[in-house]
């Protein structure tokens, strides 16, 4: 299989795209691949790391507030076009896929037009602007969330859950050693996604003293943009401070609890691992997508939400020596997370993706 793929902007786009690639090599090992990303954004580090042929075009977001910004937007939208069509003839592949933000308008699109056959996977409750604009143009679409269905056509959507969750379950696990923890007590894991919240650092920050008696330990992974101004504060020994981790649910499954954003990959993770989480949805996403995501999950005594509005220190420490020692509650929350597992989603996705090059 030659397969050309893209996704850009965050980990909540870029990890379903490896996942999604991992899970071709292993039923077709000779699959050839190229990847399309933004020449700055995390795929440019993340993706060649990998030894996947990489390349890129210069694209840039729409500018809600300063809409005179989007002229030079949609010249490099229409200069990127042409690069992909260019890069997509040339590449020749059976499938283009696209797994979210705004680089896979252009590819997509311009394969689209060549007469490629193309897949879109959407992660989020309520879709992005790039994959609803797409949908119309694409053969099959991959939903993590049955709730997202309505917002597509419905005879081109497959609901085969996030590539991510199958992802998390089949890699090893991490020892809490490599981080300097102890292996013998409670591990909470606090990430903000993969670039990290500077205003939910802040709380975290003068939350961290809170946390000096306690007899668990704290894990706490800043965001490669926030990592440099928090490197050098002085925590108490039980607190733990990095800027990234790659590969997080390999730490993920030697974690008692959680606290994170609501990204669609993270949850789909959390509840394939069934570890329980404080989820602090971003309220500034499109949509308020994170806030829909993580209700999904609360409802369904999944997970405990709260809003960045209502969150300081002595409500979050407070949240997490409740539940971290209510024996009873996790085990309800980690029932009520495996209700929520969809099993084999990257191979669903795979096979998929296989019937559209087939023509089935």
């Amino acid at each position: 299989m030659r397969v050309i793929i893209s996704a850009g902007g965050t980990g909540g786009h870029i990890y379903p795209a490896l996942a999604i690639i991992n899970k071709i090599k292993e039923f077709e090992p000779d699959s050839e691949f190229l990847y399309i990303g933004t020449h700055n954004r995390m795929e440019k580090d993340i993706i060649p790391k990998y030894n996947i042929p990489f390349t890129t075009i210069e694209m840039y977001g729409f500018n809600r507030k300063k809409l005179l910004k989007n002229f030079k937007t949609l010249k490099y939208l229409i200069k990127s076009y042409r690069k992909c069509r260019t890069i997509i003839k040339e590449f020749n592949p059976d499938i283009v896929i696209g797994v979210g933000g705004y680089v896979t308008g252009p590819v997509i699109y311009a394969a689209k037009k060549l007469g490629y056959k193309t897949f879109i996977h959407e992660q989020n409750s309520i879709p992005g602007k790039c994959n609803l604009f797409l949908s119309k143009h694409v053969n099959k679409i991959g939903i993590s969330l049955k709730s997202s269905i309505k917002y597509f056509p419905e005879y081109k959507c497959v609901f085969t859950g996030n590539p991510c969750s199958e992802d998390a379950i089949n890699k090893p696990a991490q020892n809490k050693q490599d981080f300097g923890l102890n292996p013998n007590k409670k591990l909470v894991l606090f990430v903000m996604g993969s670039l990290g919240s500077s205003k939910i650092n802040d709380i975290l920050i003068k939350a961290m003293n809170l946390f000096k008696e306690k007899d668990y330990e704290i894990l706490f992974v800043t965001g490669n943009s926030s990592y440099e101004e928090i490197k050098d504060m002085k925590f108490s020994s039980n607190v733990k401070v990095v800027p990234y981790i790659e590969n997080l649910t390999r730490i993920m499954k030697n974690t008692d609890l959680i606290v994170s954003r609501a990204g669609a990959s993270t949850l789909s993770e959390l509840i394939a691992l069934k570890l329980p989480s404080i989820l602090i949805p971003s309220p500034y996403v499109p949509d308020n997508h994170q806030y829909k995501n993580a209700l999904d999950l609360s409802k369904n005594n999944a997970a405990i939400l709260i809003e960045e509005k209502d969150l300081n220190g002595n409500i979050l420490v407070k949240t997490i020596d409740e539940l971290l020692y209510d024996d009873e509650k996790i085990q309800e929350i980690k029932q009520n997370l495996e209700k929520l597992y969809v099993p084999n989603s990257a191979t669903k996705i795979y096979k998929t993706i296989r019937d559209v090059i087939d023509g089935k």
